[in-house]
């Protein structure tokens, strides 16, 4: 079967985009193939530097024909509707007459592969359309999808450039596109090209090698070659095989002078990106400057020259690093690693000479009087302009972070000493040269000045977790000031109507959500969000209706934007439990039960705890004889709005007296039983517990449904028996919403 290979080169494409382009270019080509019809075998994209790249395998050599019946309105429905069906149907409005529908009637267009009937009599008549479609060559498809999909490519940001870019509707791209590569065919025959341009540029079967070493344009036909090709004049194509490359070079030429790689992740993702065929060197740097504090070392060259550092045997930083070259310099990239050296010593001269003029200050500030004096300077540096100052900020954090104490358990005196000094640091001169360092800085100089080791601590350890994969700190006092650091801030951007839309998060408010979240789960903190944040949250001046009471309706604006919040809080949890493989379903489920659930270590739990019940067979069966209950209620109730009964009358507890055959009273006698140890278990708090009162309920469950038609022919019983089953749905209710529950 055929295959496609398209590429798409430019001038640059910034690192921290390549994989989403990717990714996007993946998803928006297949995705119009297969709205199509045009199903394939498998799909891989990629990006360096210089390119975007895909290959679809697979593809069939046409569309299929398609035999689709589509049915419409009644003849008897108002005009709007009917030829609203027509036009989806696609009958032009020039053709609109000859499509008077009555019964009986039918008509076609041969030429566009459509006719309708009229099928049925009287008020029951109805417009049936059947819309036949003959598949076309695929090589045509890919020419009508592809123009539209380069036109619209969702780059975050992109350019116009040269004469067209006066033209309005002119082609946008990240950096201006040079050359576009698309062949199609299958492997034993010649491809073809798939003829299309943009903006001037025609598709073609051409690319081009390294900008510097080989960059002679390339024929080729397919992916195979390109591959090879692409190699043999200095591109690697696949970004995971240049990291892999780099890690490979990096730590052999550690290992080769007695010294280890510090792995970083991120770095390696970056430079990976800035570089088509990587060559690893390795530089110094004058031992003197390991006086520096290392973390200040690693950030100056991992910010400024994208290199990697390494350390002796003994954990200790070496005065080595390793960096990332895009070319096989004939010197052996002798001037390359000169030019990085010359620029990370006076990038290490800076930060030599701000640690040492930090460390004189802070030397003064075992003086009480000239640190309360330096911290006071915060009144005048902005938080943000709607927020007032960072001493405003500071002091919100203090009385947050009281209350907290008591669900933490955290010392109240460190715990204000260390809100006190962790944002101090940010008045230092090398964090302000060096944002990257803030905490850790702080951890320094508060253990400078002779401060609690947990204060010191916690002025690092506030920020953390910074992401998904980094610790949450254990230390009460860092836990407390983290949380209070964080609730604070989301509490006030939400009172500012500074939330996160779509992919825009410019005040990290997901992340904070995210570590308050991670911060309770991982220190079973157990605290009442939805109050805390009631109580808490500040609002700006706002505008009461008119003769409406100012407390109250302050009342109700705080009601509201805490419950939003909370609500907020939710999503962030469950996107963290799917990721560590939580049912979606479950988290669902006990999110929907009616309840706040504004203690969020209690709904982890509880998630946990339903997920291992549904995995008994006693749950299983239980979720089963719900799902049979539920779904009688919900017919009959909606029976019941259609008719004479009371509106829920089922909701009533059942007659005990009405209750005439032995499975009905026991399962009334268990559902009694099970509802109150639920209660009990709820109350404790022991989900193991409640899980196995649930557990009771399965056999008078399944005894019920095997000996009891619930849809008797006395409507008294019929009702009663249906009040059983919405008892049985409430108990169930008060652990998790059933009704959410796959299977």
């Amino acid at each position: 079967m055929p295959d496609l290979l398209l590429e798409l080169f430019s001038e640059e494409i910034p690192a921290r985009m390549q994989r989403q382009a990717a990714e996007d270019l993946k998803k928006l080509v297949t995705g119009a193939l297969v709205d199509r019809g045009l199903v394939y075998e498998g799909a891989r994209a990629f990006a360096t530097p210089r390119r975007l790249a895909l290959t679809i395998a697979g593809l069939p050599s046409r569309q299929p024909d398609t035999r689709e019946e589509k049915k419409g309105p009644r003849i008897s429905a108002p005009e709007a509707a009917r030829l609203g069906f027509l036009k989806s149907i696609g009958v032009p409005e020039s053709e609109f007459h000859r499509f008077d529908l009555y019964e009986g009637h039918s008509i076609s267009l041969p030429e566009r592969g459509l006719s309708v009937e009229v099928r049925g009599t009287g008020k029951d008549a109805t417009a049936f359309a059947l819309i036949e479609r003959e598949g076309v060559e695929t090589l045509a498809v890919l020419a009508e999808i592809l123009p539209g999909i380069i036109r619209s490519f969702p780059w975050p940001k992109s350019m116009r450039w040269g004469a067209a870019s006066a033209q309005p509707g002119s082609l946008r791209w990240v950096r201006p596109l040079r050359a576009i590569l698309a062949t199609f065919g299958a492997e034993t025959e010649d491809t073809e090209i798939v003829p299309f341009e943009v903006d001037g540029l025609k598709a073609g079967n051409i690319t081009y090698g390294h900008r510097f070493m080989k960059p002679e344009a390339i024929e080729v036909r397919r992916f195979a070659d390109y591959v090879t090709r692409l190699e043999a004049a200095k591109v690697v194509l696949d970004a995971d095989r240049r990291k892999e490359i780099i890690r490979a070079d990096a730590r052999n030429l550690a290992f080769a002078v007695g010294l280890e790689l510090v792995e970083d992740e991120g770095l390696l993702e970056e430079v990976a990106g800035l570089v088509e065929w990587p060559v690893v060197l390795m530089g110094g740097f004058e031992e003197a400057f390991l006086d520096v504090p290392a973390e200040v070392i690693r950030a100056t060259i991992r910010a400024n020259q994208k290199c990697f550092v390494l350390r002796k045997a003994d954990g200790s930083l070496a005065n080595r690093f390793l960096l990332t070259a895009n070319i096989e310099a004939k010197d052996g990239g002798k001037v390359i690693i000169a030019g990085n050296e010359r620029v990370i010593r006076a990038r290490l001269s800076d930060a030599k000479f701000f640690w040492e003029n930090d460390k004189r200050v802070w030397e003064g500030y075992k003086e009480k009087d000239k640190l309360d004096a330096a911290l006071a300077r915060f009144q005048k540096v902005t938080f943000h302009e709607k927020l007032g100052s960072q001493w405003d900020r500071i002091e919100r954090i203090r009385a947050l972070a009281k209350e907290l104490c008591k669900v933490t358990g955290a010392d109240e005196k460190l715990v204000d000493r260390a809100v006190t000094l962790c944002k101090a640091d940010l008045l230092t001169e090398i964090v302000g040269e060096f944002p990257e360092v803030q905490g850790f800085m702080g951890r320094l100089y508060a253990g400078l000045i002779g401060e609690h080791p947990s204060v010191a601590a916690a002025c690092e350890e506030h920020y953390k977790p910074v992401g998904p994969n980094d610790r949450v700190p254990t230390d009460k006092v860092s836990v407390t000031v983290a949380l209070a650091d964080k609730l604070y801030t989301l509490m006030r951007f939400w009172a500012i109507d500074e939330k996160p839309t779509g992919s825009k998060d410019p005040y990290a408010l997901r992340r904070a959500a995210l570590g308050s979240i991670r911060q309770l789960v991982e220190n079973r903190v157990r605290i009442s969000l939805l109050s805390f944040f009631c109580r808490h949250v500040r609002l700006p001046a706002m505008l009461a209706p008119p003769n409406a009471d100012p407390a109250e309706e302050a009342r109700k604006a705080r009601s509201a934007l805490a419950f939003d919040l909370l609500s907020f809080f939710h999503d962030r949890l469950k996107v963290m439990l799917r990721d560590s493989g939580a049912r979606h379903d479950l988290v669902d489920a006990v999110l929907g039960n009616g309840e706040t659930n504004d203690d969020l270590l209690l709904v982890v739990r509880r998630v946990e705890a339903l997920g291992k019940f549904l995995d008994t067979e006693d749950g299983k069966n239980l979720l089963a004889g719900y799902k049979r209950a539920a779904n009688l209620l919900r017919d009959e109730e909606k029976k019941a709005k259609t008719t004479n009964e009371t509106e829920g009358a089922f909701e009533a507890a059942a007659d005990p007296a009405l209750l005439t055959e032995a499975s009905e009273k026991a399962l009334h006698a268990a559902l009694a039983k099970a509802g109150e140890a639920v209660l009990v278990a709820l109350e404790k708090p022991d989900f193991e517990a409640a899980m196995r009162a649930m557990a009771s309920l399965r056999a008078p469950v399944d005894a019920f449904f095997d000996a009891v038609m619930v849809n008797a022919e006395d409507p008294a019983i019929r009702r009663n028996r249906l009040a059983l089953l919405a008892t049985l749905r409430r108990v169930t209710r008060q652990v998790a919403d059933f009704s959410k529950i796959a299977g």
